[in-house]
């Protein structure tokens, strides 16, 4: 059962990150998250962990692209965030 839900909360994060950006609305996910909660809180959970991955590796890779632009262009790369540094999941 736990890789039904997975996949059904991933594909629910994926979604609505996309539909995010049709309603420019970045913080969509939060007002889905309360529907799913209030008839699942197991998905709930899952979708806002699938969230939060989703919305690391775009940073992550958002950082990687300037990085390597930087460095192609000889000019100082980026800094990482200093939240970066305590840590997370």
């Amino acid at each position: 059962m736990s890789d039904f839900i997975q996949d059904l909360a991933d594909g629910l994060a994926r979604d609505v990150l996309a539909g995010s950006v049709d309603l420019d609305d970045p913080y969509f996910y939060e007002q889905v998250a309360k529907v799913v909660g209030a008839s699942s809180p197991t998905l709930q959970e899952a979708f806002l962990t699938s969230i939060r991955i989703r919305l690391a590796e775009k940073r992550g890779r958002e950082f990687l692209n300037k990085a390597l632009a930087a460095k192609r262009a000889g000019t100082k790369p980026p800094e990482a965030p200093r939240e970066a540094e305590k840590g997370g999941h």
